[in-house]
């Protein structure tokens, strides 16, 4: 079995905790970094995944290619939880033009983690008849805080 990694850098959102009693109830903005963890057995190019498969593949993810996918929800948006007590408000913002939200289960690298694994995961299977599946995602807030999941 070999292992591959990719990363994705340059997003940028800003989500809040708004469970918390911290500061990090406030919105908060971060320039994101994803790693994703490919492993399986190696392809003819004796590779696990083309790290430009993403790019070249032609699965989707709820309708987009990956790329444009990760961009949609993390470059310049709004990230909000979806059971937060505020939902009206930033509905308003999405409406007036005013920010770009969208809506997760729950919001924090951990959960972006886990969300990126469930969105990428098939799309990577697919992709390689089930050679390869993603092993673990990362998410970087900075260069000293991140969290990861695996399955």
């Amino acid at each position: 079995m070999f292992q591959a990694s990719k990363l994705f850098d340059g997003y940028t959102c800003v989500f809040r905790q708004w469970r918390t009693d911290s500061h990090c109830r406030y919105l908060h903005g971060y320039a994101l970094s994803f790693r994703f963890w490919f492993e399986g057995e190696l392809d003819c190019n004796n590779w696990v995944w083309d790290f430009g498969g993403m790019g070249r593949t032609k699965e989707l993810i709820d309708g987009k290619p990956p790329k444009e996918w990760l961009s949609w929800m993390f470059d310049h948006t709004t990230i909000i939880a979806e059971d937060d007590p505020h939902r009206a408000y930033f509905d308003a913002l999405d409406k007036e033009g005013i920010a770009q939200v969208r809506y997760v289960p729950a919001v924090g690298a951990e959960k972006f983690a886990e969300l990126l694994w469930h969105k990428f995961n098939p799309l990577v299977q697919s992709a390689t008849a089930e050679r390869v599946r993603i092993a673990q995602v990362e998410v970087y807030e900075n260069t000293k805080n991140a969290a990861s999941y695996q399955p």
